[in-house]
């Protein structure tokens, strides 16, 4: 979908709002807008009013970005709207700007609707003390609560478990692959608040399906719109939905938190909350303190969200792909028999022993491409690769041309295992290989994801073939992406899962 092609006649709002943009903008545009001194990297000329919002594809921004960059290079300007944006792509530009040149370039882009949701607190979206402090905080206690060792992983264990129990309750009948969500969501929650929901629980349903729409209505246009041009806002709906849904997920956040404070004991602190109540209580008399009750719910909240879509979404990929390709399925079941041939559980360990298992697996991360891009923005005046970017430029790390870059990856936009393994069919790591970003902004919960995906996938197809359900061929599947805040598998795939003996 074109930027241009979402004003039809029914679209009154956004027609009106353009309208004004003319009018505006034609000052801008037309009476003298002041022209930097200094080389900005070059780019697509600008419209008014609109920028270069005419080239992109407002579903797939990345897929967009890819072919901008094949005309003006590895760093070009953008203009997204009347805001000016500068987009890194390949392995050594973003590598060079987020490692090389971290100070310059680890602050968050101001975004309208998260600081709507956040307000500036929380971990992912904060920027100087606030974000540097979160996060600091936020790794420590995840580590403590057992993030990447043998504690979470026999949580995980014991969540496949449940979550085997559910696929068996199909039996064998279709089931849409968005069931798989409910797994990595309560590993969150359990780190957050100690105690995991069961899965007809209707608490647990209501807060899975707010996720959901939060997260399809973020990756819509019309909340992209309100991102450029949030002054019109009052003329929009999306973001108000979209506000009215987290507030009921806080509601039920702050209840949850309540309940923590009450019954805190802190010679015995064993969950995100009740490390966060403690360290509010260890700096009450402090006023600059950051641990206030604002940025105690923004942090849970962005812990929830992620936790819940980024994984879940894999693991959703995983399985489409292994229906769409049953002989790679099969060769990863064969693998996991012989690794556990007295059908134990598998270990985190047992990836070691399994390299075409892992080779899968991280080829769904890098094939599903979940976050092609989060902006991040310049912190200082900065001259990068012979360019000027100003303090507070909107920066656009476009990590989806490091995982579909051809110089890297022999079949970049196919999926393919051999990516991951050598001649002998080992598994070899590539340094393209970027799903969780790179840098200070790298994802928190990394190793946390890395471990649930294993013991998940490897878990589910130990125990089941999937295949698609009756009346669908494997040609029939779809792979096009469904683009939220992540790209999804499309709505309403559903799979069946045959039960082995």
């Amino acid at each position: 979908m074109s930027f241009l092609s979402m004003f039809l006649p029914d679209s009154l709002t956004i027609c009106l709002i353009f309208s004004l943009l003319i009018l505006i903008g034609s000052l801008y545009f037309f009476n003298g807008a002041k022209k930097s001194a200094f080389k900005m990297p070059p780019g697509p000329k600008p419209l008014p009013i609109i920028g270069n919002l005419h080239l992109l594809n407002f579903r797939r921004q990345d897929l967009s970005l890819i072919k901008l960059s094949e005309t003006y290079g590895p760093i070009f300007t953008i203009h997204l709207g009347m805001k000016k944006a500068v987009v890194l792509t390949g392995l050594n530009t973003i590598k060079e700007a987020l490692v090389d040149f971290a100070d310059s370039f680890s602050d968050r882009a101001a975004l309208p609707i998260f600081y709507e949701i956040q307000h500036g607190n929380g971990v992912f979206f904060s920027n100087g003390d606030m974000w540097k402090t979160s996060r600091r905080f936020t790794i420590s206690s995840m580590r403590s609560l057992g993030m990447g060792k043998k504690l979470i992983e026999d949580r995980i264990v014991d969540e496949l478990q449940f979550l085997i129990g559910k696929v068996q309750s199909f039996n064998g009948n279709q089931f849409k692959l968005k069931e798989f969500a409910c797994a990595p969501t309560n590993i969150t929650f359990s780190m957050i608040f100690g105690s995991r929901f069961e899965y007809k629980d209707p608490l647990y349903i209501r807060m899975l399906d707010l996720i959901d729409d939060i997260v399809v209505l973020l990756g819509s246009p019309y909340l992209q719109v309100f991102n450029i041009y949030p002054a019109f806002g009052f003329l929009m709906r999306t973001h108000k939905i979209i506000l009215q849904k987290i507030d009921e997920i806080c509601l039920i956040l702050k209840k949850e938190i309540k309940e923590k404070r009450q019954t805190i004991n802190n010679n015995c602190i064993n969950t995100f909350v009740e490390m966060i109540v403690a360290k509010q209580e260890e700096e009450r008399n402090n006023d600059c303190s950051l641990f206030h009750d604002d940025n105690l719910l923004a942090t849970t909240l962005d812990l929830i969200m992620a936790g819940t879509e980024t994984t879940s979404t894999t693991l959703m990929w995983g399985l489409l792909l292994m229906m769409k390709y049953p002989d790679i399925q099969k060769k990863v079941r064969t693998e996991i028999q012989n690794v556990l041939p007295s059908g134990r559980l598998p270990t985190f360990e047992d990836r070691n022993s399994m390299p075409f298992t892992q080779a899968v697996i991280h080829e769904v991360q890098r094939f599903a491409n979940l976050l092609p891009h989060i902006p991040h923005a310049t912190s200082a005046d900065t001259h990068f690769k012979d360019y000027y970017i100003p303090k507070g430029t909107t920066v656009i790390p476009l990590l989806a041309s490091v995982l579909y870059d051809k110089s890297h990856w022999e079949t970049p936009f196919e999926f393919n295992p051999n990516h991951f393994l050598d001649a002998e069919g080992k598994f070899v790591k590539n340094e393209a290989f970027v799903p969780f970003s790179i840098g200070r902004r790298l994802c928190v919960g990394e190793s946390l994801a890395r471990m649930e995906l294993y013991i998940f996938f490897t878990g589910l197809l130990q125990k089941f073939i999937f295949v698609p359900p009756p009346g669908t061929k494997e040609c029939d599947l779809i792979l096009t992406a469904d683009p939220c805040f992540t790209l999804r598998p499309q709505p309403g795939q559903e799979c069946c899962a045959q039960i082995q003996g």
